[in-house]
């Protein structure tokens, strides 16, 4: 083979390694094997892999090299024709709560462009679907539903709060306007006219009052911008005849009730941005609560005993003097077994009182009395983990809380509102939920149910997003779903994500040596031949080199195109073919394994 049609390592003798010298052909799939303790991972991962690392981090300049360390050179003489090198470990080093299957596949991304562009909004209200229009649509509308009827366009001031709104009412009569509707009746503005300000109130100011005909086309809509404008555009029609109310918007917005969404943006989807994150978890999808069997592990003793366990024994400090003034007030003592204390003693234990408390400074050493408010255990341990310095603080709450399913987004990680935009009767988060072959089954023959412009609109991105199901189709992640947490994957699905997400990006450019270290572990037969045929894509296709550490030789047998079967020395690199005629080759061959083809 000439120099750059291979990679050549002279004098490897990293862990179990003894001088060993080879050379693995580029562009193909190499597979090598070995007993264990032989040096597979040696010389794939410590010596290939740490030798291309370190000759990346030698291209840094002096100052970046000051703040990344440089790596020492492992035990070889010479390795040539070395191409930059990535590393997929069966191992599982993603500890951010945020990364998901989606995340680190892209998928997400382009999930969150198709809802941004190609969605449709339902009301929560109604379950009606939403619509937005311009001022000459909204109206064309007008004039053809309320032909021949009297109307009043109204502009939405107050929508459900209290207050006498007197200025208000004021400020609109020095404007010039004569009428409002208050509380669902049309009302003349006056001076000194103010409402019930205990009470909830809806104000909608009457810009115009009209019989609806042709002719009045040019008077409707300098009438229906000016509503507009002091409704930010919304604005409401008034029909006299059957006092009804229809709402219509320049936003997204249900015709029936009113209410709107913001145009749709694809950070109005994604947990990872404040737009779209569930502001009760921050897109965590769960929350921590305080878990009473850890607070209270034993409720038949007392507080002064220890038995609220963030507490601790009693002290003669202010805290406890706080318990005690709480106990006068609930008729408890801290002597008191915790179980004999009522329920609503117990939440004022744990979460606080409102009102104040009185404390007789003299039990504590001073004089006169003072007051204090108690605000529950639970914000006891919060203040102690916000002082400490250190994550020993947050290692200390840990043990009195527990996690769950996030109670206003259910787990879904987002608002509530990006959950009303649907494509095809489903949300994002439901799609997020599906696994990866049912999520593919949904996508088949999903441009015949859309309309004829979401179709043009979502037609790339549909194809991106198939391209990307399709590699973890091919690496045997089909029952994983794409919210599936990073942190809870295996090792072995760790690595043939990362294969996928690497798939993805082939556009790369330039030759790349890929090391897997045993991607195939806990695959079954045709599992494990979908992975090779995806992995020797890389090699044949794209041009680049694959090393790959496995103890399934016959896997190796069927799908490679080199086998490096090492001992404590080299032993044997060439084709399946040739291994076969090796001592090794012929006693796996008697034993029962594949006969390569």
């Amino acid at each position: 083979m000439s120099e750059n049609n291979t990679i050549k390592i002279y004098g490897a003798r990293v862990h179990n390694l003894k001088n060993v010298d080879v050379e693995i052909p580029r562009d193909s799939l190499t597979v090598i094997t070995g007993l264990s303790g032989s040096g597979k991972s040696s010389l794939a991962f410590d010596t290939i892999y740490a030798e291309g690392q370190r000759r990346y981090l030698e291209t840094l300049s002096t100052y970046a090299r000051q703040f990344v360390g440089t790596m020492e050179r492992p035990d070889v003489d010479k390795i040539t024709g070395l191409s930059p090198v990535i590393s997929i470990e069966q191992k599982t080093t993603n500890k951010n709560p945020r990364s998901t299957v989606g995340t680190v596949t892209e998928i997400n991304d382009f999930l969150r462009l198709l809802f941004a562009r190609a969605s449709d909004a339902y009301s929560p209200v109604t379950g009606e679907k939403m619509v937005h229009h311009t001022d000459d649509q909204i109206g064309d509308l007008i004039l053809r539903n309320f032909d021949g009827r009297k109307i009043a366009l109204l502009t939405p001031l107050v929508r459900g709060r209290k207050g006498h709104y007197r200025e208000l009412f004021e400020g609109l009569a020095k404007k010039g306007y004569l009428y409002a509707r208050v509380d669902g009746e049309i009302r003349e503005i006056f001076a000194g006219l103010r409402l019930d300000r205990y009470k909830i109130h809806y104000v909608e100011l009457v810009v115009d009052r009209l019989v609806v005909k042709p002719d009045v086309r040019s008077r409707l809509l300098k009438s229906l911008q000016e509503a507009m404008r002091q409704g930010k555009g919304t604005m409401m029609v008034y029909d006299y005849d059957d006092d009804n109310v229809r709402f219509y918007s320049r936003h997204l917005m249900c015709p029936t009730s009113g209410i709107a969404f913001n145009e749709p943006a694809p950070h109005s989807f994604s947990f990872n941005s404040p737009q779209g994150a569930c502001p009760h978890c921050n897109g965590l999808g769960e929350e921590a609560v305080f878990d009473m069997e850890r607070i209270v592990p034993d409720g038949g003793k007392s507080i002064r005993d220890g038995g609220v366990e963030p507490l601790g024994r009693y002290r003669n400090n202010l805290l406890f003097a706080e318990l005690e003034a709480l106990g006068r007030k609930y008729d408890f003592t801290i002597d008191d077994p915790i179980e004999s204390l009522n329920e609503e003693a117990l939440n004022a234990v744990l979460y606080g009182d409102s009102e104040p408390l009185r404390i007789d400074a003299r039990e504590l050493g001073g004089t006169g009395n003072y007051m204090v408010s108690w605000e529950g255990v639970a914000d006891y341990i919060e203040k102690q983990r916000d002082d400490s310095a250190s994550s020993k603080g947050d290692k200390w709450k840990e043990q009195f809380v527990v996690r769950r399913v996030c109670s206003v987004c259910g787990g879904s990680r987002l608002r509530k509102e990006a959950l009303y935009f649907k494509i095809d009767g489903k949300n994002i988060a439901e799609l997020s939920a599906l696994s990866i072959e049912e999520f593919a089954l949904w996508m088949e023959g999903i441009e015949k149910r859309l309309s004829k412009k979401q179709e043009q609109i979502a037609h790339e991105i549909l194809k991106e997003i198939r391209e990307r199901l399709r590699f973890l189709l091919d690496v045997g992640l089909g029952y994983l779903s794409l919210n599936r947490s990073s942190r809870s994957l295996s090792g072995g699905e760790s690595q043939r994500v990362k294969l996928a997400s690497f798939l993805i990006k082939e556009n790369a450019g330039g030759p790349i040596l890929f090391i897997f270290d045993e991607p195939t572990t806990g695959l079954d037969p045709l599992v494990t031949k979908e992975l090779y045929t995806t992995v020797k894509h890389l090699s044949a296709e794209h041009g680049m080199t694959v090393v790959m550490v496995s103890h399934d030789v016959d896997a190796a047998l069927r799908y490679s195109d080199r086998i490096l079967h090492l001992a404590t020395s080299l032993k044997f690199i060439g084709t399946p073919a040739d291994f076969l005629q090796t001592p090794f080759g012929a006693a796996f061959s008697e034993e029962g394994g594949a006969q390569h083809d």
